[in-house]
């Protein structure tokens, strides 16, 4: 089995096979392969942050199968627009089935992802294998070392937390909600769903930290129920408008490296693998 990293700061197995990558002035993505003698299996891993991203994965997989390689898999721990799983109204693309296609079309042995959004987004890929976020809060759990309280932040959520509770031996777990404009995104109306928190720490637990809105909004609910330290693990930080807000609101903040490295005082960084 050998390796191909895309992305010379993720690199979750052994040594990559050595290459060159770059991008043509007319915005092309491309890649020569350094070495000459390539095994019959080959792990590609990239994290798919924007369509230059998935160029690359694709040009590579070309480039393996024209050296004869048969078994190609593939890591991408955040999977692209798994959030977009629904049509939520007229005009909108089903953008993950557009992601899932492309994917698909490359006929790998196997593809691994990380934490998907919902179920959609193993049932759209073809020879899937799902990394849960069991382990990853469980590190989490283990680093904060006191009793917790796991908070789910909606209803989309509650499925996914009640099976990390199971997991780690039933931990109680805390039902919240909010509202959602679907025309412009705006949040409102955070509700969580127990009378006195009695100052315990409490965990939100989700996939994905994109501006952070979700987590700001309910941590101040959260306090107005007596919560105690607040803590945020997130399988997927994207973090789009920095720390400083996240900072206030949190004692913590857990995420992995599956979409971006972070160098952040009170952020903690796990590798997916």
């Amino acid at each position: 089995m050998q390796y191909l990293h895309l992305d010379s700061s993720f690199t979750p197995y052994g040594k990559s096979i050595e290459f060159n990558s770059f991008v043509f002035n007319g915005g092309e993505p491309h890649i020569k392969i350094s070495e000459k003698s390539i095994e019959n299996e080959v792990i590609i891993t990239h994290r798919l942050n924007s369509f230059n991203d998935v160029g690359l994965l694709l040009v590579a997989t070309d480039a393996l199968r024209r050296m004869d390689v048969k078994l190609i898999n593939v890591l991408i721990p955040y999977f692209p627009a798994a959030r977009q799983d629904r049509v939520m109204v007229s005009g909108e693309s089903l953008s993950v089935k557009v992601y899932a296609d492309i994917i698909n079309a490359q006929k790998y042995n196997q593809v691994t992802v990380f934490d998907p959004h919902s179920e959609v987004t193993p049932a759209l890929l073809n020879n899937v294998k799902v990394i849960s976020n069991y382990e990853f809060v469980k590190k989490c759990l283990d680093q904060i070392n006191e009793q917790v309280l796991l908070i789910s932040p909606d209803g989309g959520a509650l499925k996914k937390i009640y099976k990390v509770s199971e997991y780690l031996g039933g931990i109680a777990v805390v039902e919240c909600s909010k509202k959602r404009d679907v025309k412009t995104g705006k949040l409102s109306g955070f509700r969580v769903y127990e009378e006195d928190l009695k100052g315990k720490h409490c965990v939100i637990v989700d996939d994905i930290c994109d501006g952070g809105g979700t987590f700001l909004g309910l941590a101040t609910a959260l306090k107005e129920k007596n919560a105690g330290k607040l803590s945020l693990a997130v399988s997927h930080g994207i973090f789009s408008k920095g720390f400083a807000a996240l900072n206030q609101s949190f004692d913590t903040v857990f995420t992995t490296n599956s979409f971006r490295d972070v160098e952040e005082e009170k952020v903690v960084q796990f590798s997916v693998i």
